[in-house]
C-alpha cells in the first residue's frame, strides 16, 4: 500500500524535513503518525500527497512509484486517495450534498449513481438531515463529517487524514475517530497524522513516531503496553 525507501527531504532553505526514513504500511492498516512541530510529520503527509517531491529515496503508494508519475497521471493517483484536513476545505457556496457529490462528479460518475450513493454516505456519517445545509450552517464536527464523506465517497483504498480532530472539541473528536475506525474495519487503509495524545493512547493502533526527521519508534498495533504510551515527558523529549 505505502512504502518509503531511504526517503530524505531537504527544503530550499536547508531545513531537513525527513532524513533517510524507510517504512511500509500494509493494506488495511490503521496507522497514527505523531511528532512535535518540526519532527517531519507534515513533510511526510505532503510527500504522500505528492505536494512535494523527496530529495532522495523512493515512495510507492498503491503500486505507483511517485517519482515516475507524470502530471497527466496525477488525477488518477489522487482518485485512489481520500484526504481529510484539519480545516475541512469545504466549498462554501455548495450544500453538504453538493460538496460530497462534487467528488463523484470529478470522476465522471453518472447522475444516477450520485443520487444513489451520496445519501447512503451522508447517512453513514450522520448527516442525512443536513444534506441541504451550507458549511456556515454546520458545527465544526458536522463540517468534518462532510469532509470525511467527501473523502470516502469514491471508495478509495487509502484515507490520509492530517490533524482531522485539531479544531474539534474532545467529544466530537472521538466521534470522528470512531467513524475512521469503522471505515478502516471495512478494509480502507487509514493513516492519521495527529497531536491528539488521548486518542492515540486509547485506540492503540500502530504508531509511527517521528523526531527531527527520523523514525524514533514504530510500534505495531497491540504491540505495546502502558510503558509506551504518549506522555508529556516523552513529548518534551522530542519523541512524540
Amino acid at each position: 500500500m505505502i512504502r518509503l525507501d531511504n526517503v530524505t527531504k531537504i527544503y530550499e532553505n536547508g531545513a531537513n524535513g525527513v532524513d533517510n526514513i524507510s517504512l511500509s504500511i500494509d493494506p488495511g492498516e490503521f496507522v497514527f503518525v505523531v511528532g512535535t512541530s518540526g519532527s517531519g510529520k507534515s513533510t511526510m503527509v505532503r510527500l504522500l500527497l505528492k505536494e512535494i517531491d523527496p530529495t532522495a529515496g523512493q515512495i510507492t503508494v498503491n503500486g505507483m512509484d511517485l517519482s515516475q508519475l507524470s502530471r497527466k497521471e496525477m488525477p488518477e493517483y489522487r482518485r485512489k486517495m481520500g484526504v481529510v484536513f484539519q480545516d475541512f476545505k469545504l466549498l462554501k457556496n455548495k450544500t453538504v450534498y453538493e460538496n460530497v457529490a462534487f467528488a463523484m462528479q470529478i470522476v465522471r460518475a453518472s447522475n444516477r449513481e450520485i443520487r444513489r450513493t451520496v445519501p447512503q454516505v451522508l447517512s453513514m456519517v450522520g448527516l442525512a438531515k443536513k444534506a441541504k445545509a451550507y458549511p456556515n450552517q454546520l458545527s465544526g464536527g458536522e463540517q468534518q463529517r462532510t469532509a470525511l464523506a467527501r473523502a470516502i465517497i469514491n471508495r478509495p483504498p487509502l484515507l490520509l487524514c492530517d490533524e482531522p480532530t485539531g479544531n474539534l472539541d474532545p467529544e466530537t473528536a472521538w466521534e470522528i475517530m470512531y467513524l475512521l475506525d469503522s471505515i478502516n474495519l471495512s478494509g480502507t487503509t487509514v493513516v492519521v497524522a495527529t497531536h491528539a495524545k488521548d486518542i492515540v493512547n486509547e485506540m492503540r493502533k500502530r504508531v509511527i513516531g517521528l523526531s527531527n526527521g527520523v523514525i524514533a519508534r514504530d510500534i505495531k498495533e497491540g504491540g505495546y503496553d502502558d510503558a509506551y504510551l504518549w506522555t508529556d515527558d516523552v513529548e518534551e523529549g522530542g519523541i512524540l
